[in-house]
């Protein structure tokens, strides 16, 4: 509808232009908008203000212009208005929004998909935790967020590989391997001191008590450096494999599980390291190898090899990404915790230096969840082993819940996340709220079919046979017709909490539309009508659902 009444406008002002209404056929870019205020129309522009300057004419007379010019062959308009210093309001008339529903029962599954992607290929990287400890609520937020955006991208007719950096080198392994030998030795009775920076939580002594009964004290006759490897890639692994059955849990399901490591084994982060000393993009200084970032716009150069010869995570970081746009991604996404922002601009030179446009470049950060019970903050900390983990919230409050929650704000804003609300089935709970909706127009439909067959057979033939004239109702249809277009925003923009905003709103106009009208009625063409109405609702809550990895049950 947005784009029917853009092009009477566009026809409008040439038609003013050649009836030397308007002095020049200069015309500004026209902006579409639903006025917040029911009153003021069912859309307004205010084309006539940003073309004043251009025209020379009080935009006032620019407006009557347009108005003066308009062709409505197709009964769209209603009424019109000019309000305030040049706004046009448009008013359209009831039987105009019934086409909006029969493109969701002729669409259907595929209802909100344009092809704006045109088959792009996109790789989008999240979660990515360190295989040091299980996933935690923070990791699912990520992980919410970055499969909701792949799913948005791929209904928008992109082509989306999802992938999982599994960081199986470095410090922090080491690390997780010698806080498991520790634990281990405990167990055989050696009372070694277990350092602050090592990972205290059970699910270490978990994985050394494994180890124990593999190997009982085999490790012990062996060197300290190769024992703490051992442990480190037993730990490790089991760890991968507890956070692949969390992340199966919670419907997310990655195209290709990425090593760190293996970047080294290929040779990756020597040839790309090498390749930049080669064009001085990297150089040496106080014995350490330097990244020359400043000169792509970062605030200070950055080391890759430190004076020891060790590499830094910056170091396998630049060749992962050369590496992403070697395989033909034409955009790369990554979805990082807030913590990580300082990070954006190196990765973002590194790619720059490589000859690839930084714009094919996109970070989302994912702000901190507060995990609250009856309103007040659990205490949690990672490293302590104090932790909720996102298996924790899932066998609690169940995987549709965490999902919606994590999605229901804006992923650069903190989320509280109330595990007690989330189980509630009430109106309180935002995807209980959503869900009803679409279980509680299943029970309608399944109730009439009971009495007579639902048949809307009339309604493919004429759509204008509908009998829908209730306020209510066209609110309803209105909002319907709006989700493709949140769809595309929401694609455009990366930000999946648009689709949860639109689910909580159309939910609500239902449930405001049934507590008012019956559906299930005497009259057999408006019980036709409506059942039609609530069933375009049902078909997009489903894809609305779909897109943010939720269900929608017939039955609650």
């Amino acid at each position: 509808m947005k784009l029917i009444i853009k092009n009477i406008i566009i026809d409008a002002l040439e038609k003013a232009y050649q009836a030397k209404l308007l002095p020049s056929s200069s015309f500004t870019k026209i902006t579409i908008e639903e006025p917040k205020i029911e009153s003021h129309g069912d859309f307004s522009t205010n084309i006539a203000m940003t073309m004043a300057s251009i025209q020379k004419m009080a935009p006032k007379k620019i407006a009557e212009a347009i108005l003066s010019s308009i062709d409505d062959p197709d009964n769209i308009i209603k009424d019109t208005q000019i309000a305030g210093p040049g706004f046009i309001n448009f008013f359209i008339n009831t039987k105009a929004w019934y086409p909006s529903l029969a493109k969701i029962f002729r669409e259907d599954l595929k209802f909100g998909s344009e092809n704006i992607g045109k088959g792009k290929k996109v790789q989008i990287e999240f979660v990515s935790a360190n295989p040091t400890g299980p996933l935690h609520v923070g990791h699912g937020r990520g992980a919410a967020v970055g499969d909701a955006v792949a799913r948005i991208l791929s209904f928008a007719g992109y082509n989306v590989k999802k992938e999982y950096y599994v960081n199986d080198s470095g410090r922090q392994i080491k690390t997780l391997g010698t806080s498991v030998f520790l634990r281990y030795k405990s167990i055989l009775g050696m009372d070694d001191p277990f350092p602050d920076d090592c990972y205290q939580g059970e699910y270490i002594i978990d994985i050394a008590k494994n180890i124990y009964n593999d190997k009982k004290d085999a490790l012990l006759k062996t060197d300290e450096k190769s024992a703490v490897f051992y442990c480190s890639k037993i730990a490790a692994k089991d760890i991968l494999t507890g956070i692949k059955k969390d992340l199966n849990s919670f419907d997310v399901i990655f195209d290709n599980w990425f090593s760190e490591q293996s970047l080294f084994d290929s040779g990756m982060v020597e040839k790309t390291i090498k390749k930049f000393k080669e064009q001085k993009i990297i150089y040496e200084k106080d014995g350490a190898l330097w990244f020359k970032t400043t000169d792509f716009g970062d605030e200070k150069d950055r080391v890759v090899i430190r004076g020891n010869g060790i590499t830094t995570y910056f170091a396998s970081d630049i060749a992962y990404h050369q590496e992403k746009f070697l395989r033909g991604y034409d955009e790369v996404i990554d979805v990082w915790g807030a913590d990580h922002h300082g990070y954006i601009q190196r990765i973002k030179a590194s790619i720059e230096a490589s000859g690839t446009d930084r714009k094919k470049f996109h970070v989302i950060l994912i702000q901190l969840v507060n995990l609250l019970r009856n309103g007040k903050q659990i205490a949690m900390s990672t490293r302590s082993g104090q932790f909720i983990s996102l298996k924790d919230v899932i066998d609690e409050v169940g995987k549709d819940a965490a999902r919606f929650i994590f999605l229901s704000r804006h992923y650069d804003s903190p989320l509280d996340f109330d595990l007690e609300i989330a189980k509630k089935k009430t109106n309180d709970n935002p995807v209980y709220y959503v869900q009803y909706v679409h279980a509680r127009i299943s029970s309608i439909l399944r109730k009439a079919e009971e009495s007579n067959p639902v048949d809307f057979s009339a309604f493919d033939n004429n759509i204008s046979e509908l009998l829908l004239n209730e306020i209510e109702e066209i609110r309803l249809i209105k909002a319907l017709s709006f989700y493709p277009d949140t769809v595309k925003i929401s694609a455009l923009q990366k930000e999946p909490h648009k689709i949860t905003f639109y689910l909580m709103n159309l939910a609500s106009l239902f449930h405001s539309y049934y507590n008012k009208h019956k559906v299930l009625t005497d009259n057999h063409a408006i019980m036709q009508s409506r059942l039609y109405l609530i069933t375009a609702v049902l078909k997009t809550i489903r894809n609305g659902l779909n897109l943010l990895g939720i269900s929608a049950p017939e039955a609650m």
